[in-house]
């Protein structure tokens, strides 16, 4: 049997005109501006003065995701429209792609089959230009850096403890490690330097962590972009504020700030914001666009990335503690694929049945349950999303598994069916939202060591044994405490494919040790990134790029998108 692509979908789709989409969403035009028929931006004003009462909030999280694919924004979006086909009034909030792994690996992020945000060409590439303001923000600050320096560097600033990188939203692995201001006094002050992808920006974090403009404002005024001259013990933060840099870019972000209105295939309102990597940064859309959508819809479905131990993770103990947030129920999304790659089948056999692995790679998407369930306290459900290869005897497995947590489990068809194939968990989602959520709390509290937080967080919701700082760690660690920052949140970067720092580890590892290599403030974002393992903030393009499919004909009709 074929199957139509993503992108021959969506543009087989009739999309309503965003105006239409606006009023079902109870939005009056004066909050809203239109970039062209299909998209359009909300101004941040309608939170300020809605006396709307907040929807229902749903998170949809995953277990750790495999090269099988688990389908996490599918499910979101179809989820929504099943909510929708059951007569609820529902608003989607998801994050917004990047090009980096768009023209990478994934060929695209706006969902799939039917259940897609549309228009999905200009999401998963410029959209809005979200993305390359938060880029120009970025550079601005670097340039205002340098420039200082060359200007007779009256904050003192030590070139070698500049922490704020350049950066581009393309995977541009050349672009990792540079020298740059080469060419003589006048061309600058020469440094090693190096760029991030945009979406792993602190501007990035802060944009999707900032409550309204002068929120937003103060908080790129905290920014620390390296330490002065001297001994380690007198070395000072220098901020961007130091630098006065805060109102020009502030400026450059004054509509980015904004959320985007966009629909789903069925016309389900979707605001799409915002696009910070969850296992580099938070993986978590804007405060904003959350909070507008729980305004506009009796429910809100947003998600986080990557698996729980990422995403959600980061979404419940940062955002939510953040903003003041508590989510109603979580789905938590698998595939009996998945769960067989987890339990050591390889990728080309995966289409077979096979109870043994299934069985055994089980106990990773059991430990994101209990997750939820026991360290936050949320009611949860778990969306198994359809393939045409899974047995009924394999669907059996995960569902009495799941049962003897206490959980049920959905079958999601969506990708096949639209809203029709997400009926079932449409309404597990409502009655979970009827349930008692008052017992949610967080995975650890913030008046811990910054260690401490970090064996907590590799204890409860990793299922490892500690966190082992590295001597550099242990200073960074003993610095940032002496700063003030130890109270901070922490935000770990490791690989999304495994509960521990090795990728290799598949399933639910116990008694293991997660080493933590690198410790830095994001002051502006309110954390502290923790880097383990080998993570990359700037990736790489594969051998065969998805950018070599994608293509453009003479109408302007654009293909090769997935």
């Amino acid at each position: 049997m074929t199957y139509k692509s993503d992108i021959e979908i969506a543009q087989e789709c009739t999309m309503e005109p965003i105006v239409k989409i606006a009023e079902k969403a109870g939005i009056d035009e004066k909050y809203l501006e239109q970039y062209g028929r299909y998209k359009a931006k909300i101004d941040y004003n309608l939170l300020k003065e809605s006396d709307a009462p907040d929807g229902k909030l749903v998170l949809v999280t995953a277990i750790n995701p495999t090269p099988a694919g688990e389908g996490k924004t599918t499910t979101t979006v179809g989820l929504a429209d099943a909510l929708q086909r059951i007569g609820k009034h529902v608003v989607v909030a998801l994050r917004e792609p990047s090009l980096g792994p768009v023209f990478g690996v994934k060929g695209g992020a706006a969902g799939g089959g039917y259940a897609q945000v549309v228009p999905m060409e200009d999401i998963n590439l410029h959209f809005t230009g979200d993305f390359h303001a938060i880029g120009a923000a970025n550079n601005l600050l670097a340039a205002m850096i340098d420039n200082h320096i060359f200007q007779g560097n009256e904050l003192n600033i030590d070139p070698r403890k500049i922490t704020w990188r350049r950066c581009v939203d393309m995977n541009d692995r050349q672009l990792r490690n540079v020298i740059d201001g080469l060419g003589g006094r006048t061309n600058g002050t020469p440094r090693e330097d190096g760029y991030d992808i945009t979406v792993a920006s602190e501007i990035m974090a802060v944009l999707c962590l900032a409550n309204d403009i002068t929120d937003l404002k103060a908080r790129l005024a905290r920014l620390v972009i390296g330490y002065t001259y001297g001994k380690p013990s007198e070395q000072q933060p220098v901020t961007a504020g130091d630098l006065h840099a805060e109102g020009a870019m502030c400026a450059l972000l004054k509509d980015a700030l904004k959320p985007n209105l966009v629909q789903t295939l069925e016309h389900v309102p979707a605001v799409v914001h915002g696009g910070p990597f969850a296992n580099i940064a938070h993986g978590c859309n804007s405060v904003t666009a959350t909070r507008m959508a729980m305004k506009l819809g009796d429910y809100c479905i947003t998600e986080a990335g990557f698996g729980a131990d990422l995403g959600a993770e980061k979404f419940l103990d940062i955002k939510c503690r953040m903003a003041g947030l508590k989510p109603n129920a979580v789905v938590i999304v698998a595939t009996v694929r998945a769960l067989k790659y987890n339990g050591g089948v390889a990728k080309a056999d995966l289409n077979n049945e096979n109870l043994e692995a299934l069985e055994k790679g089980l106990p990773n998407l059991l430990k994101h349950v209990s997750n939820i369930r026991n360290v936050y306290h949320l009611p949860c459900v778990v969306a198994v999303n359809a393939f045409p290869t899974d047995t009924k005897a394999e669907l059996d497995l995960v569902e009495s598994k799941c049962r003897e947590l206490g959980v049920n489990v959905a079958l999601s068809e969506v990708w096949a069916k639209g809203s029709e194939g997400g009926v079932k968990l449409a309404e597990e989602v409502v009655r979970l939202c009827d349930e008692d959520n008052s017992g949610f709390s967080f995975s650890y509290g913030l008046e811990g060591s910054i260690e401490d937080k970090l064996n907590q967080i590799v204890q409860k919701v990793y299922g490892g044994k500690c966190a082992v700082l590295t001597a550099n760690a242990k200073k960074q660690a003993a610095q940032l405490e002496a700063l003030g920052y130890g109270s901070c949140p922490i935000c770990v970067a490791k690989t999304q494919y495994s509960l521990t720092d090795d990728e290799k580890k598949l399933g639910a590892p116990t008694d293991f040790e997660v080493t933590v290599r690198n410790l830095k403030i994001s002051a502006g974002a309110g954390f502290i990134v923790a880097l383990t393992g080998d993570i990359m903030t700037m990736p790489g393009l594969p051998k065969r790029p998805a950018a070599e499919r994608i293509d453009v004909d003479e109408n302007g009709k654009i293909s090769g998108l997935f």
